[in-house]
Order: C-alpha cells, then structure tokens, then sequence
C-alpha cells in the first residue's frame, strides 16, 4: 500500500526533492497534498502533475492549511517551511495524528517541549529531515540511546573556514553566498557562513536527543560526506557517509521505521579523503552563543533564532558587516529571556518580542 505524503513547503529546496523521490518511487509513495508560500502557479501545475489538492499561504492563510490537513488524510507530512509559519504547521499537522518529517528549525528551536508533548498526545512520530540530525537519528535508533555518550555533528565550514579574524571583518554579501559543498537559500547560506546555522543543529541536537550540551559536539569536515558521528560508551565512534544530497535523509524519513532500497546512486568511499578540525568559536562566535542558549530554560534559544534572522537580513541587504551579525544577538541575548513559554501562542509572543528588540539594536546601532 503506497505511503500519503504531504508536502509542505513544495516549491522550496526540501519540498522539491521530496517530489524528486516520489517520481522516482511511484510504487512507494504519493502525494496527498502540496502546499506554497507565494507561488500559485508552481502549486497548479504541480497540483496537475501528481492529481492532489493544495493550499497558499499568501492567499489563503493558515485556515487553507488546516483545510488542506483535514481533507487529504495524509500518512506522513514533510515540512519544509520555514519560520514561525513551519512551527504552525508542525502544531496543525500533529494535532491530526499524522507522522512529521521535520526539516523545520524553529519547531525544535522555538518550541520543542510543546511539540514532543503534541505528538506524544497524539501518538505521532517525528523524524528529523536534517542531514546530520538524520544521521544521528539513524544511529541512536540503530544503537540504542543507552549505549551513546556523544553526539558529534560535522560542519562544513562554510565558505570562510580558513579566513582570519582580521579577513572576516572585510567579507561581503557575495562572497558569504559561495558555500562550497551544499545550495540552498540566502538566508541558510548566511546562517552556514557565520557557523549560526550549526549553532542552531546544536541547540535541536539536544533537544531532539534529550542530550545535554557536553554530549554535543562539533567537528569541521569541508568534504561534507559524514553528516554525523556518534561515540558509544565504549570509546567507539560510528559515523553515517553519504554524497552531501538532501534525498537521502528524505527518503529515509520517508520510509522509517524501515530500510528500504532504491534509486539513489550508492556511495562510494574510494577516492575520498576525509579531514576534520575543530571549530573557531572565538572567530566564529555565533556557535558559542548557541551553546549558551542551549544551556538555558526560558526563551533564550528563541531569542537567539530571532536576533540572527534580523541580523542576516541587515547583512544580505547590506546595512551591517558580517561581524556584526554575532554582535546584535549577543546583545538580543542580554535582555532577561528566562520566562517559559507554555503555549504555542506565548512562543509566538517570544519570538516577537526578541525580533522587535534586536530591530531595535540594530536601528539605534547600540550593539
């Protein structure tokens, strides 16, 4: 019997290479709804091509979303939206009973604790879509969470591994957008660059993982071929290598709890040569910030998610520096962020609330 997925977020990186698969496993999966953000073209003709209904956010908002969830009766969702709109859909989606495979951040960074008691309630899986989130996924499964004593999640480095704190001051716009393994969107890309984006890993590392921050580390690994390394109580490292194709860890949330062949090409080691360093946080503080945050009940983890969108945002349209980017979420973080947010409504709030404040410091430049 063929597996519903949802799709939401169809036309964006994630989405689209959901649908890759599903062509290419037509035996396996079919598509029991799409959602877009923007496009209502790239929805009709998609809609058309696998025979569904869809849903726009900018026309028809959230109501269209939870229309769309309650008509298409879907096994599993894929969400690959991003911000607070992919954290409503990972609520709408739980509250239905439908598994979740996760590639949105903000639903762990923001609110985990809400989410893993939603699905909990509910009796729904939730499996990271993540590369390196995948991988440990696949391990802690394979070798039971009792057996590991560290998680070590690899970064490529970004573009800027081998600068100088001193070049760092100087980079622009188009150079942070020249990731050299992996193509994604702008605001990804920034976040890869200024090591933010692992920041982020880390902080979902621990909450998807119920690992505290010393069981989480970082390694720099530029081929990007080992997504991630788990260490057992033993000493043993066990690591997961794959070419860097999000499909992968798609497909393998697409089909857990099984392990299933199929039509991506296996890797192959030969050839390969693998290196690792440790990461600079001191140059690259945004790590750093994160693993404060990680650290730290309260709002802290949202205030950092939302102080780094407007600081990229200010870089990408070029009105600060890239290493302005940690100083404006430092002094987000400085603000009192210990309230709990108990609802999703008061994570909403938070999130407001710390993008309103660090817009603040950025217009007054008091960072």
């Amino acid at each position: 019997m063929k597996k519903k997925v949802l799709v939401l977020g169809c036309t964006g990186s994630i989405g689209s290479q959901t649908l890759d698969i599903i062509r290419n496993e037509k035996d396996l999966f079919e598509v029991a709804g799409l959602s877009v953000g923007h496009n209502q073209k790239a929805l009709e003709s998609l809609c058309a091509e696998f025979n569904c209904k869809g849903t726009n956010w900018s026309t028809e908002g959230f109501p269209g979303l939870e229309k769309l969830l309650d008509e298409c009766k879907a096994d599993i969702a894929v969400n690959g939206v991003a911000g607070s709109q992919g954290l409503l859909s990972s609520v709408a989606v739980l509250e239905r009973g439908m598994n979740l495979a996760l590639a949105n951040k903000e639903s762990v960074v923001m609110a985990w604790p809400l989410i893993k008691k939603l699905a909990d309630k509910k009796r729904c899986s939730i499996v990271p879509v993540d590369s390196e989130h995948s991988a440990i996924f696949s391990l802690v499964n394979h070798y039971g969470s009792r057996r590991i004593s560290e998680i070590i999640i690899t970064a490529s480095g970004g573009p800027f591994r081998n600068y100088t704190k001193a070049q760092l001051e100087s980079v622009t716009v188009e150079d942070a957008l020249k990731h050299p393994t992996w193509n994604m969107g702008k605001k990804i890309t920034i976040d890869s660059a200024s090591l933010a984006n692992k920041g982020l890993e880390v902080i979902e590392a621990c909450r998807l993982f119920d690992v505290g921050t010393k069981q989480v580390k970082v390694l720099v690994h530029p081929q990007s071929v080992v997504h991630s390394i788990v260490r057992t109580n033993d000493g043993m490292l066990y690591a997961q290598m794959s070419d860097p194709d999000m499909r992968h860890p798609i497909y393998s949330s697409l089909v857990w709890p099984e392990n299933k062949t199929n039509y991506l090409e296996p890797f192959d080691l030969a050839g390969h040569e693998l290196s690792f360093f440790a990461p600079r946080m001191d140059d690259f503080p945004m790590l750093k910030l994160a693993y404060q945050c990680a650290e730290k009940e309260g709002s802290y983890t949202i205030a950092f998610n939302a102080a780094n969108e407007i600081a990229v945002d200010a870089f990408i349209n070029k009105k600060i520096g890239f290493t302005d980017i940690p100083k404006i979420v430092e002094a987000t973080l400085s603000y009192d962020w210990k309230k709990e947010p108990w609802t999703v409504e008061e994570v909403l709030e938070a999130d407001k609330d710390s993008h309103e404040k660090a817009r603040k410091l950025l217009d007054g430049r008091t960072f």
